[in-house]
This record gives C-alpha cells, sequence and structure tokens, in this order.
C-alpha cells in the first residue's frame, strides 16, 4: 500500500531537517519545497541535504517576481505599516509562499501539508490560515504544537543528538544566539539573546546593510519614478532600470551601502505575545518613503486621509495577522488601487550614513499643487479676503465651545 504524502517546508536547516527525518519515521513519504524569495541561501545544496535524508522529491520554486509586484508593491502603494514602524517583511512573504507550497502539494498528490514554525510566533498563524484557504480539505502537520514532537524535542541539543543518530547532516554545531529569516524585501532576528528587550542587538548580527557609522561619507542621490503609486523606474549613476525585480535588487543595494532600513522594535504579535525583533528592510524603506512624499504632491486631503485611516491601518493588520487570503484583503486592495489614480510623478532622492531624504518631487501629469497660489510672495487666484469668512464659519461651533465653559467657571 502507497504511503501518503506530505509537502514539508524545507529550510535546509537543522530543525526541518530533523522534522523531516521524523516525518518519514511516522510512516510518511515526504515532498519538500524550497522557496526562492531572494534570500542568500545555497538551495542546491539543500536540496541535495533532503534527498540524502530520504525525502522523495524536493522542489525548488523561484517566486520572487510574484512577491514583489503582488504583495510588495501593493504594500508601497498604501504604505503599509504595522504598528508604525515594522514594514511588514515577513508578512508580506507568506502568501506567496503558501500558494506555492500548496501548488507542488496538489501536484504531488499530498494529503498534508507541514511546516517547522514554533507554536508561540505569527508564521503558524500565517501559513494555515493560507493553507486553509487556498485548499480547504488540506491536513496541517504542525510538529512544533504536537506533544510527541516537542517533548520528545525540548531544545536545539536534542534536535543535535536526533541529527547524529539518524545521520542528518549538520554543518555546525555552533548557532548564533537569534533566529533569523531572510527574503528580497528584508531580514528579521528574534529570540535567543534579543529576548531581553534591553540588550543591545550585536553589531555582528546585521547581515544586508552597513552600520551607518560606517557608511561612505559622500550621500548617494537616485530618482524614483512611480505610475498610480508603484516603481516602475528607478535612475541612478545614469542608468534606468524598469524591471520590477531588478529596481527592487537596485533599492535595496543602493539602500545596504549605505546602511538605511534598520529597527529595533517591541511589537504585538497576532496570538497575543509581545516580541522583541530587530529588521533590515533596505530597498522597501526607500521605496516606500518616497511614494508618502509624492503623495503630498499628488493625492488629494480627503481621499488620503481616508486611505491612511482605513485602509493602510486595516490592510497592514491583514497581512500581518495571516488573513490574506480573505474578503477584505480584496477589498482593501481595490481601494488602494482607487486611491492610486493621480500618484504619478518622480521623486528625487537621497541616501547618507542610515538616512533616507527627499531632495525634490515633481508631477508632469497631476495639477493639484499651485505654486502661484501657495506663494507668499503673489496674491494669484486666491483671495485672502475669503479666509476672513472661512475663519468665521469655522469659529461658531468653537465659540459656543468656549461660552459653555465660561459658564461653567471651567478653564480652557
Amino acid at each position: 500500500m502507497a504511503k501518503e504524502k506530505v509537502c514539508l517546508a524545507y529550510s535546509g536547516g537543522l530543525d526541518t531537517s530533523c522534522i523531516l527525518k521524523w516525518l518519514i519515521e511516522e510512516g510518511y513519504d515526504v515532498v519538500c519545497f524550497m522557496a526562492d524569495v531572494g534570500q542568500e541561501e545555497d538551495f542546491e545544496a539543500a536540496k541535495a541535504k533532503a534527498l540524502k535524508i530520504g525525502a522523495v522529491a524536493c522542489y525548488i520554486e523561484d517566486i520572487r517576481r510574484e512577491f514583489i509586484e503582488e504583495l510588495c508593491f501593493p504594500a508601497v502603494q498604501c504604505n503599509a505599516v504595522y504598528e508604525n514602524i515594522y514594514l511588514l517583511g515577513t508578512s508580506l512573504a507568506r502568501p506567496v509562499i503558501a500558494r506555492a507550497q500548496i501548488k507542488v502539494a496538489q501536484k504531488e498528490g499530498c494529503v498534508a501539508v507541514s511546516h517547522g514554525c514554533t507554536g508561540k510566533g505569527n508564521d503558524q498563524v500565517r501559513f494555515e490560515l493560507a493553507f486553509y484557504a487556498l485548499q480547504p480539505s488540506i491536513k496541517v502537520i504542525a510538529p512544533w504544537r504536537l506533544p510527541e514532537f516537542y517533548e520528545r524535542f525540548a531544545g536545539r541539543n536534542d534536535l543535535l543528538d536526533y541529527a547524529a543518530k539518524t545521520g542528518i547532516p549538520v554543518s555546525s554545531t555552533k548557532s548564533k544566539p537569534w533566529s533569523m529569516d531572510e527574503n528580497l524585501a528584508h531580514c528579521s532576528y528574534e529570540a535567543g539573546i534579543l529576548e531581553d528587550p534591553d540588550v543591545t542587538a550585536p553589531a555582528d548580527m546585521w547581515k544586508l546593510t552597513i552600520d551607518p557609522l560606517e557608511a561612505p561619507d559622500k550621500p548617494e542621490d537616485f530618482t524614483l519614478i512611480f505610475e498610480k503609486g508603484l516603481p516602475k523606474k528607478l535612475i541612478t549613476n545614469g542608468k534606468t532600470i524598469t524591471d520590477s525585480v531588478e529596481l527592487f535588487l537596485e533599492a535595496n543595494a543602493i539602500a545596504r551601502r549605505n546602511g538605511v532600513g534598520r529597527v529595533d522594535i517591541v511589537e504585538n504579535r497576532f496570538i497575543g505575545l509581545k516580541s522583541r525583533g530587530c529588521y533590515e528592510t533596505p530597498g522597501l524603506t526607500c521605496l516606500r518613503s518616497a511614494h508618502i512624499d509624492l503623495e503630498g504632491l499628488v493625492l488629494d486631503r480627503e481621499v488620503r486621509a481616508l486611505r491612511d485611516q482605513f485602509v493602510t491601518f486595516n490592510y497592514a493588520k491583514i497581512l500581518y495577522n495571516g488573513l490574506y487570503f480573505s474578503p477584505e484583503r480584496e477589498f482593501l486592495e481595490e481601494s488602494i488601487v482607487a486611491s492610486q489614480k493621480t500618484v504619478n510623478g518622480q521623486v528625487r532622492c537621497r541616501v547618507y550614513k542610515g538616512n533616507f531624504s527627499i531632495l525634490g518631487r515633481s508631477s508632469e501629469t497631476e495639477k493639484l499643487y499651485d505654486a502661484s497660489e501657495s506663494s507668499m510672495d503673489e496674491i494669484g487666484a486666491f483671495s485672502p479676503k475669503d479666509t476672513t469668512g472661512f475663519i468665521s464659519v469655522q469659529a461658531i461651533r468653537l465659540k459656543k465651545y468656549g461660552d459653555a465653559k465660561n459658564a461653567k467657571g471651567e478653564r480652557l
């Protein structure tokens, strides 16, 4: 009788290598799946390791373009940010990874999918909600929530012992005192020594960006061009880049060598726990900041206010909480597109020692900004006397408020 198949999200590391062997021991044929979302990783070496351990197949899927165009760029369009700081680098990658994993599982006839996410984190929620939306009948095996697994493997030493006993190749027995997750948008660091929120992140932890103190002494300038809120061109050192992947890679390279995009925060996880996380988000920091600046020039005030209050907040929350494959996300994305019709123009940018700044912005198509009307040196089409009536109308309710406070003897 043929064994049931499981599709395992595999990284080549100690945890998922042990999970792979454990699933085989549990009687499954295991198909390994790896997603290339731009992380610096030796995929072929990991594939060879998976097959050596006993996987019946191993897929490597390049989903970088899908990641950028379907997740990162819409996040730029709505200026997505979680709790004012986190640019959602990990959250953004999960939907495309889950979709690609389910596609492989369906191709291989798998009855279940599996992952190595911890039982205390956000990713287990993000992946599994995506799995159930994409294939409602799928079974999920989450070893780190199964007592028979986590009671057997209480820590890293138990995993190392198991690897030694079962012949799992381990490249090193020394682990960095933190965990990492990398993709094209960012690299995250958490756990280990970082669990103390008052411990300063070690200088050698940061992988993507140069220390701002060691960044070049000369600023670097470049121009970003947006169409309907989407980054369409990046102009730097006389070259113009239009391909979405190449544009994102170039924005990353510029920001990385100038130390842009580091944050260190304590955030609120979806499951209710607080977590300290350090993030490097170089290129996305520049793209989002430039987009916000351009909106000041070309986006209607009330449209921007509604988008900021409703769409931006809720889109970020949906991404963070793992609800990407939901009707509310579809609704919000249609709202994002509607809000970005006039976000066309260019932004001249500068990066210098960890800082991103704006040198100027312009638009050939949008005319909301009128220098003559705004000028303090000429009257233009705007009549200053009209402001008198505007102030009088705005003051009606405030006068009533002031009278009421005075009548009660309360100080304003």
